[in-house]
């Protein structure tokens, strides 16, 4: 996996989002290493966890090269030296590796991501702690392009290629709802889009589940969310995620939604001059009609997301199937025959 988590300003009007402000507290001022820290942690501890390149790490992993950071890890490319296999390695930061609250988000972390299995999600290989303290993850290296960097690049998608992507999402989200999983933090930075190498479309890779909590109340995970610190990112927050109230699928349903309208238009479907402004929006306004941005959406698809982006979880989709059938017209009737052009289009994307 390779997801640049250092990425937390908003495209549309360069507000810094949450987990930056984070890192300004907890991540170390140089992007290259952590020789110029201010804080009182051993320094060979911080050089080690910011700087393995070219490095062994746990007598398992050749290190190869840094591929991002965040506030509260390092992402490295490394090779698993008993079998060869190329793998992306987070490393939690040792200033939060000596918090228990953060060590125990790491490991709940790894627990409920390996027991994901499909392939329209990232999984978790291995959890494991170096003889010299290091905590850190293994995953799959998937060699693609993130979603939030193809929409820079190539600006509003083709509207087949986005529903076929979008289906893909919904199947990986179905999977991780079916094992009582939620991930509290989709976005287009948590969508990797992998080359298909059998010549058919790119496979959408759901990713970064470090905010995921399983759906059943657990104290313990309300004890480690009532730190002050906002989990997840305003932009595509729900309703209930803003109010801090219990979220279930529905609420990954939502933040989907607004991943779709973004693809489909470039643009949010709440207008603020930041993201506090576009919070307020999603609890006291309706989202603006995407035709109003992409005249040319198909009518499935224009009441699939009106239909995920209602205020109360209730009026939403219940499941990730039920969205992802929606957007094709979801049976017949009129909506159906009506975008006939476009169902053809798009049973030749999944072909």
């Amino acid at each position: 996996m390779y997801t640049d988590s250092a990425a937390r300003f908003c495209p549309k009007d360069g507000s810094m989002l949450v987990e930056i402000q984070s890192k300004k507290s907890s991540a170390p001022p140089s992007s290259d290493s952590g020789t110029g820290a201010r804080t009182p942690l051993p320094k060979s501890g911080l050089d080690r966890a910011s700087s393995l390149s070219n490095q062994i790490l746990d007598a398992r992993y050749q290190v190869m090269k840094k591929l991002g950071e965040g506030g509260m890890s390092y992402v490295y490319l490394a090779k698993e030296i008993s079998s060869g296999e190329t793998v992306a390695i987070k490393v939690l930061s040792p200033r939060l590796a000596s918090d228990k609250s953060s060590v125990e988000r790491l490991r709940r972390e790894a627990g409920l991501a390996m027991r994901l299995d499909h392939p329209n999600v990232c999984r978790i290989l291995r959890l494991g702690e170096s003889e010299d303290g290091l905590i850190y993850l293994v995953m799959p290296f998937l060699k693609g392009e993130l979603l939030s960097d193809r929409e820079v690049r190539g600006g509003p998608m083709d509207i087949p290629l986005s529903v076929a992507l979008l289906k893909q999402m919904c199947a990986g989200l179905h999977h991780a709802h079916e094992l009582q999983i939620i991930h509290r933090d989709l976005k287009p930075e948590n969508v990797m889009l992998v080359p298909d190498d059998g010549g058919g479309i790119e496979r959408a890779v759901v990713m970064d589940f470090g905010l995921a909590k399983e759906r059943r109340a657990d104290p313990a995970i309300a004890k480690l969310t009532a730190t002050g610190i906002i989990l997840g990112t305003p932009e595509f927050m729900s309703p209930e995620q803003i109010r801090g109230k219990t979220l279930d699928a529905r609420s990954d349903l939502y933040a989907l939604g607004i991943v779709a309208f973004e693809m489909l238009t470039g643009k949010l479907p709440f207008q603020g001059r930041n993201a506090q402004e576009m919070m307020i929006a999603r609890l006291r306004s309706q989202p603006v009609p995407i035709r109003q941005y992409r005249p040319d959406v198909p009518e499935p698809v224009e009441r699939a997301l009106s239909k995920a982006l209602q205020t109360n979880p209730d009026d939403r989709f219940m499941t990730a199937i039920e969205f992802g059938d929606a957007l094709t017209g979801g049976g017949s009737g009129s909506s159906a025959a009506s975008s006939g052009g476009f169902l053809s289009k798009l049973r030749g994307k999944l072909s």
